[in-house]
């Protein structure tokens, strides 16, 4: 018996199965899925902002992670850090994808300090602080679905997730499954705490990637609303 010939087709049988096993996993989980709900709608855009480049930065027709650093940016240096390795390398490569940080005007200085901690001399061009006055900044918070509030220096370490038709994403319904089962009231996510790294790396990413796979689906016609439409009349009877 050639054991070396049948060696080298048990090989070649695995590396050819392998890969349509592979596919056939990926395959429910991609077309099978729960939309990442819209918790709020009509989030303001940036047009009464400036950017820290020469293109205007607005909320429309992106993926945006939306966060509000305050006057004193360098005390966010762990919120930044924490969302630039959980969220920003891991997403930075998607069409339309970046990250929106709100700041008073007059940090610009503070800014360039707190990006050249966080940067590691990488690519942050997918990453814009942009610049506005007091009310300006507290008008875009006010236009989000929050449980938390602004302090006093216009920072906080919640960010939020705009899709690109202006809507706040995230869940409608947060409860575990132990908590479904024991029937606990409805409760939802509408910001992500960055101080969290359990909360950004198990709940964040998982719904970043959710919302890349709706408008992939969406660019190949394949995407269906009907869970999500469903998933919003359950809440608004409960």
């Amino acid at each position: 018996m050639d054991y070396k010939k049948i060696s080298r087709y048990v090989v070649l049988g695995v590396l050819f199965f392998l890969p349509v096993m592979f596919l056939l996993f990926l395959y429910p989980a991609t077309h099978n899925y729960t939309p990442l709900d819209i918790v709020n709608e009509s989030v303001l855009d940036l047009e009464q902002f400036s950017s820290d480049s020469e293109e205007q930065i607005l909320l429309k027709d992106h993926i945006t992670v939306l966060g509000f650093f305050g006057s004193r940016p360098l005390d966010k240096a762990t919120t930044a850090s924490n969302l630039k390795e959980l969220v920003y390398d891991k997403f930075k490569g998607f069409k339309k994808f970046q990250i929106v940080i709100l700041m008073p005007q007059g940090t610009q200085a503070a800014v360039d300090e707190l990006k050249a901690e966080i940067s590691s001399y990488e690519d942050l061009r997918f990453w814009h602080f942009v610049f506005g006055g007091y009310k300006n900044i507290q008008k875009v918070f006010f236009s989000l679905k929050s449980n938390a509030n602004l302090s006093e220096y216009l920072d906080t370490d919640q960010v939020f997730i705009i899709d690109k038709d202006l809507n706040q994403r995230g869940r409608l319904d947060d409860r575990t499954d132990n908590e479904i089962e024991k029937n606990k009231s409805i409760y939802g996510l509408d910001s992500y705490d960055c101080i969290e790294v359990a909360e950004i790396k198990n709940k964040m990413s998982e719904d970043m990637r959710i919302l890349f796979t709706e408008y992939r689906q969406k660019r190949k016609g394949e995407f269906n609303s009907d869970t999500r439409r469903a998933s919003d009349l359950k809440a608004e009877l409960n």
